[in-house]
């Protein structure tokens, strides 16, 4: 039996994830700890945990931070009403949305001013979809996957238009809004598309490699949403058997039964470096041939937010 690996490219860290990752690196530095951070920067068990350990406090709300204390708002973006309240308590906000996140915050913002109906492809709950909806107060219908789309019921007589969150399945995306414009006919598109880069390539990538895998591994938690997509994305193209983990200790014995080839990828959320420790734990079962499948080269980078800069300028950093 040859036992193989193929492993995804791209993985792991997108543009807007290393962004905000850095950004709270930066200002611990600039600032000294504690800087507090609302919600989970990202969607990684680690990334959370060693921050954590470098003197960031994660809080769910605003009122939870100090009057006058500084702040970062996570990778998944914040509602209007979120700022408001850091105002209100003198606090110094530093915004690490990502900027693809934003772009779809501008065109609800740009909708609602039309006085149209937005419906939100997106999960109930989810960060991002709560902060894209927020954007436009009871203009927002949110539809949570294909069930949601055969039953959202929009207002009567008004204009139509849907916007996504960035970080769904394309394939299922694509088939909601489908089920939309099959309902809905005059429904207007958003100018471009919402799923972001680093997912879809994320995803491409794995497609290619799942017919021929007997086992997927995906590295990224249970809360990351394009983690848990590729999960699923790899058994819909093929694979027998995928596995979502947080760390290489996750992997059981037992998996590797019959198992030649396996694919491995991680989140979008992902340091590389727990995809090294799978490695090498697949290596000690004898898995040590790697072979690169390469879906499209990333070479997209984000700037930091402008007022950390701008502090960073002004401390000489």
């Amino acid at each position: 039996m040859t036992k193989r690996v193929l492993l995804a490219a791209p993985r792991g860290y997108c543009a807007g994830v290393d962004r905000a990752v850095v950004t709270v690196e930066k200002a611990l530095a600039l600032y000294g700890a504690p800087v507090y951070v609302r919600k989970q920067i990202v969607h990684n068990v680690h990334v959370v945990a060693s921050l954590e350990a470098k003197g960031a406090i994660f809080v769910n709300e605003t009122d939870e931070v100090p009057e006058g204390k500084t702040v970062v708002f996570s990778a998944h973006g914040v509602a209007p009403l979120v700022h408001e309240q850091a105002a209100a308590r003198g606090l110094k906000t530093i915004d690490a949305t990502c900027p693809l996140v934003t772009k779809v915050h501008n065109e609800a913002k740009r909708f609602a001013a039309e006085d149209a109906e937005i419906l939100l492809v997106g999960h109930h709950g989810h960060e991002e979809v709560e902060g894209t909806a927020g954007e436009a107060v009871g203009q927002v219908k949110i539809v949570d996957g294909l069930e949601g789309a055969r039953t959202v019921q929009p207002t009567p007589g008004k204009k139509l238009v849907w916007l996504s969150q960035t970080t769904l399945s394309v394939d299922e995306t694509l088939q909601a809004v489908a089920i939309l414009k099959e309902r809905f006919p005059d429904i207007q598109d958003p100018p471009s598309d919402d799923i972001c880069y680093a997912t879809q390539n994320r995803q491409e990538a794995i497609k290619a490699i799942a017919p021929q895998a007997d086992l997927v591994i995906v590295v990224g938690s249970q809360n990351s949403s394009n983690s848990v997509r590729l999960a699923e994305v790899a058994l819909e193209y093929g694979a027998k058997v995928s596995h979502l983990i947080d760390y290489a200790e996750e992997i059981q014995d037992h998996w590797f039964a019959g198992v030649e080839t396996i694919g491995l990828t991680s989140g979008a959320s992902v340091p590389e470096i727990l995809v090294k420790d799978v490695l090498a734990t697949l290596a000690e079962h004898g898995y040590r041939d790697v072979e690169v499948i390469t879906a499209m080269e990333e070479s997209l980078l984000f700037s930091l937010p402008p007022e950390l800069r701008k502090d960073l300028k002004a401390a000489g950093i």
